[in-house]
């Protein structure tokens, strides 16, 4: 785990940027609801907001991301208000917690602003359990969040908008159906019954904590679209949360909430939940809970008997989150991956159709947008292939399978890269070879999309010409793009069913 975080490849190095802006941004909002004089509660609340603010907007463009951000507040203000006065009404606390969970997944549907919106909401909520929120807190709760929105909104727009520089790139979204075909809409059942059910194991081992559990869950659901990478993830929450008491046992406890020390270890846990997010559910989750331990430091109610009490609220959680997606109108890995790859296959068309374009003398074609495009693509086909290929998956031949689409997918991201930057040099000139070479990509891509019988595939490979002469750089990458769509034909289409299926 640790060769993938800091190994992994960080283009333009903005998960760097993302999480030092993020450190700075969280430590601003934090500094000034010190400075106007808010209580430890109000200031705990703000760096939430603000931390939150930062992480889950993540619309395609600046001016969409700032809109979001503005409606943040009017997303979660209500719902606290609502938290804090049903503080002493546990049923009518339970069902409403339960019914904004419910919403928050539902909310899916609309894209990231509702993504944003509907975790917002939720860790609002989450938020006033976590710190005991009474209705006589609001005024001084609602003026940090504004205030902590305002102040990382300040840092993100403002002093470091690095992404004003890079292409924008829409967040892709998988197909969807209509009732409960939608999968937003299956999420929302299953993570409400396995809300649910957290929350009623969870109040059983405590009566106190049990929101642990239920935040288990809702994160377990977040960014999934199948049962097989809910499994995964439920898994890798666990697993970073186990790391992450380990760790409190020697980092939290022995502080006891001391000042500096807290802040700095608050600092670099920031740090490590926006650099690692992107490569690594289980180290994110680390570095969650190791702050999560230290503010239970600084608030004075931290031992050991509580680190241990948050491991069984999260596996609690996390079981509900199984049990939910394993028995409640389940979404297949096969029908999540599939419509992916399709996805991914369309993207790579446009980029050679771009590509030509560009290469034939056309200044408005630019295939650049795509291949960023198909780099956030290509993460999603990951996502939902972690199931297959992960070590302790028993199906040896489908993980086999898995690896070899994801390593062509690979290669196609490679080479359109590589075309993309040739096709961008002013000195490219127009070549017969290279309209015909983006002609036959194009109609590999078509090819595998109708998935024609294999004699058809055969004619496609046979089309490939690895051994011809290669004098124009943007040849080299058209014959491989062409050679890793027609090997794809094998994994993708070597039984009846998607082999990389679950």
């Amino acid at each position: 785990m640790l060769k993938r975080v800091f190994v992994a490849p960080d283009p333009g190095r903005v998960r760097l940027r993302f999480a030092s802006r993020a450190v700075l941004g969280i430590a601003l909002a934090v500094a000034l609801c010190g400075l106007v004089g808010h209580s430890l509660t109000a200031a705990i609340t703000g760096g939430l907001a603000a931390l939150l603010a930062l992480f889950t907007v993540t619309d395609a463009t600046v001016r969409q991301q700032a809109v979001t951000t503005a409606l943040l507040p009017v997303a979660g203000l209500p719902v606290l208000a609502v938290a804090a006065v049903l503080h002493d009404q546990p049923v009518a606390r339970d069902l409403v917690f339960l019914a904004v969970m419910g919403a928050g997944v539902y909310a899916r549907r609309w894209g990231p602003r509702g993504h944003s919106l509907g975790v917002f909401a939720f860790m609002t909520f989450f938020a006033a359990q976590f710190l005991h929120t009474v209705p006589q807190q609001l005024p001084e709760l609602y003026a940090a969040v504004l205030l902590s929105v305002a102040a990382s909104s300040t840092v993100r727009f403002g002093l470091w908008c690095y992404e004003r520089r890079l292409p924008a790139v829409a967040v892709p979204t998988a197909s969807e159906g209509r009732g409960l075909a939608r999968v937003t809409t299956r999420q929302a059942v299953q993570a409400t019954v396995g809300g649910a059910f957290a929350l009623g194991l969870g109040q059983v081992l405590s009566d106190q904590r049990w929101y642990w559990a239920v935040g288990a869950t809702w994160w377990v659901f977040v960014n999934t679209a199948s049962r097989g990478e809910t499994l995964v993830r439920g898994f890798r929450r666990v697993l970073g949360t186990v790391i992450g008491i380990a760790a409190g046992f020697f980092v939290a406890i022995p502080l006891d909430g001391a000042g500096a020390p807290t802040a700095a270890i608050v600092a670099v846990s920031v740090f490590g939940i926006f650099y690692t997010a992107a490569v690594s559910y289980s180290w994110m989750m680390f570095f969650v809970t190791v702050m999560v331990g230290v503010l239970y430091g600084v608030l004075g109610v931290l031992d050991a008997s509580l680190l241990w009490l948050r491991v069984a609220e999260t596996a609690v959680g996390a079981l509900g989150a199984v049990l939910a997606v394993l028995v409640i109108l389940p979404v297949t890995t096969h029908a999540v991956t599939d419509a992916w790859i399709r996805k991914a296959l369309r993207c790579v068309h446009a980029c050679a159709a771009e590509a030509a374009e560009r290469l034939a003398g056309s200044h408005t074609a630019d295939p650049g947008p795509r291949v960023a495009e198909l780099e956030v693509l290509l993460g999603r086909v990951r996502l939902s292939l972690a199931p297959l290929v992960h070590p302790l998956s028993p199906l040896k031949a489908r993980r086999t399978r898995a690896r070899q689409v994801l390593a062509l997918l690979d290669d196609c991201v490679r080479e359109v890269r590589g075309l993309a930057s040739i096709a961008a040099d002013p000195a490219a000139s127009h070549d017969a070879r290279l309209s015909a070479a983006c002609s036959r990509v194009e109609e590999a891509v078509e090819e595998l999309l109708r998935q024609e019988s294999r004699e058809e595939r055969g004619a496609v490979r046979a089309g490939v010409q690895p051994g011809a002469a290669v004098d124009h750089p943007a040849l080299a990458h058209l014959h491989g793009l062409e050679r890793a769509l027609a090997d794809l034909a094998t994994p993708l289409h070597s039984s009846p069913r998607a082999p990389i299926a679950a």
